[in-house]
C-alpha cells in the first residue's frame, strides 16, 4: 500500500498542460546541453550555449516565467546528467543563468517592435558572461587580472549570442503557407 492510500491528508498533484510543455522544452534544452558538452572548446570556459535557443523560444512564445523554469531545469538537470552538480562550473553556470534571466525579465518590457529574439539573445549572453566573470572574480580568482579576460568572453558572447538569436528567430518564424494546388 502507498502512503497516499493510508494517509487521509495526502494530496495528489496532477501535471497541467503548461507543466508538460515546460518539461518537454527543458528536456530538449538538457539534451542540447549534453550534446554541446561533448564538443571540445577552443577556449576554456567558452561554449556556444545552444540550449539557450530553447529558452529564447519559450520566452518569446510563453513568457518569462516559463522561460525561467526551462532555464533553471536545464541548468540543474544538465549538471546532474553530466555529473557536475555543485561544482565550480555548476555555480558559474547557475550565476550566469540567473543574471541572464534577470536581464531577460527586465528586457521583456522593451517594445517587441525593436527588440526581437536576436536582441534578447545578445542581452542574455552579455548578462550571462557578466555574472560568470563577477562570480569568478569574487570566488575563484580574487584578482583584478580577470578583467583582462573580459574582451575574449564578451567577444564570444557577441558571436554566440548573435548566432543563437538568429537561430531562435528562424525557429519562431511561422511555417510557410502552401497553396491548395501543391497539396497531394
Amino acid at each position: 500500500m502507498t502512503a497516499s492510500a493510508t494517509d487521509p491528508h495526502a494530496q495528489t498533484l496532477t501535471a497541467t498542460a503548461a507543466d508538460l510543455r515546460i518539461a518537454r522544452y527543458a528536456a530538449i534544452a538538457i539534451l542540447l546541453g549534453v550534446v554541446e558538452a561533448g564538443f571540445p572548446s577552443p577556449i576554456p570556459g567558452v561554449k556556444p550555449g545552444i540550449a539557450n535557443i530553447i529558452t529564447l523560444v519559450v520566452l518569446w512564445r510563453y513568457g518569462w516565467r516559463d522561460a525561467a523554469w526551462v532555464s533553471l531545469l536545464r541548468i540543474f538537470g544538465g549538471a546532474l546528467v553530466l555529473g557536475g552538480f555543485l561544482s565550480p562550473g555548476f555555480a558559474l553556470g547557475l550565476c550566469g543563468g540567473l543574471c541572464s534571466l534577470a536581464a531577460l525579465g527586465a528586457a521583456q518590457y522593451l517594445p517587441r517592435r525593436w527588440f526581437g529574439p536576436v536582441s534578447l539573445s545578445l542581452i542574455a549572453a552579455f548578462a550571462h558572461i557578466a555574472g560568470q566573470l563577477g562570480l569568478a572574480r569574487l570566488w575563484l580568482i580574487p584578482d583584478n587580472g580577470i578583467v583582462r579576460l573580459a574582451p575574449v568572453f564578451f567577444g564570444a558572447a557577441l558571436l554566440f549570442g548573435l548566432a543563437n538569436g538568429l537561430i531562435a528567430a528562424r525557429l519562431l518564424r511561422p511555417a510557410p503557407e502552401y497553396a491548395e494546388e501543391t497539396a497531394i
